[in-house]
């Protein structure tokens, strides 16, 4: 999944760029302490049981009404559990309508209604190692397009310090560090599914167990950062070249 990042929007790669410092400085202040972003969502928990919600009932924030958990579905050899990110009913506009599916499960609507973004695998130091998009049925979401749900991802905003604030703050940062391929993972998403549902038209694709990750990028938070600094340091050059004073904010060093 090759994204162009010279294509991206002036504001976009500064908001990436601000987002990169983020997530590098909440490794940081972490690391002073030996931690790191899953074992402060783990502190104070005894075993860490498969499928249950880390930490217990979710971490919800009720002025941005974003919310994220932590798990793990089964034992694996890279990854030791996943962060779910979602927006609740009151952070979703009224002319965002869920879509159309047809499937037998009873979706959440109207003031139950919840829409995941995405999901971020983590390895077992605790570093993000990859992004990925689900089914309805993995996280029991309402189901919204992926053109929704992208308008959605800069409401994603975590700002207490429960159960961690550096951790709060690194994952509201990942999700603008990576948006754009956030979004492409979420049309390979629609894509998908679609397909199934054309291929298919008697199924209940939406709810097919078989059927769970539905598109999936590893990651590299180093390169991402290296990229977003590379197209802002080709726009400030171009404009230099072109004779134009670019803002003081378009490196990422005084961004």
């Amino acid at each position: 999944m090759d994204i162009d990042f010279s294509s991206l929007s002036r504001s976009r790669l500064l908001d990436m760029s601000r987002a990169g410092d983020q997530v590098l400085e909440s490794f940081r202040v972490l690391g002073k302490g030996g931690a790191n972003v899953v074992s402060q969502v783990l502190k104070q928990q005894d075993t860490f049981y498969e499928m249950d919600h880390y930490p217990p009932g979710d971490v919800y924030d009720d002025e941005s009404h974003a919310q994220y958990y932590y798990h793990a579905h089964r034992p694996d050899t890279q990854e030791h559990g996943h962060f779910h990110t979602f927006l609740r009913a009151k952070a979703i506009p009224a002319e965002i309508a869920p879509y159309p599916v047809s499937c037998d499960a009873e979706r959440p609507t109207g003031d139950d209604a919840i829409c995941h973004l995405i999901a971020i695998s983590m390895d077992r130091s605790g570093l993000p190692i990859r992004l990925f998009a689900t089914n309805r049925w993995v996280t029991d979401e309402t189901f919204y397009r992926a053109g929704d749900v992208i308008a959605l991802l800069d409401r994603f905003s975590i700002d207490h310090v429960h159960p961690c604030l550096a951790t709060n703050q690194w994952l509201t940062a990942m999700v603008r560090l990576f948006r754009p391929q956030i979004e492409e993972l979420l049309r390979a998403r629609d894509a998908k599914l679609l397909g199934l549902e054309n291929a298919n038209p008697e199924a209940d694709v939406f709810e097919d167990r078989d059927v769970e990750v539905t598109s999936s990028l590893e990651i590299d938070i180093d390169h991402q950062i290296e990229q977003v600094d590379g197209a802002l340091a080709e726009r400030h050059g171009n404009q230099i070249s072109e004779g134009v004073n670019p803002p003081d904010d378009q490196s990422r060093s005084n961004g």
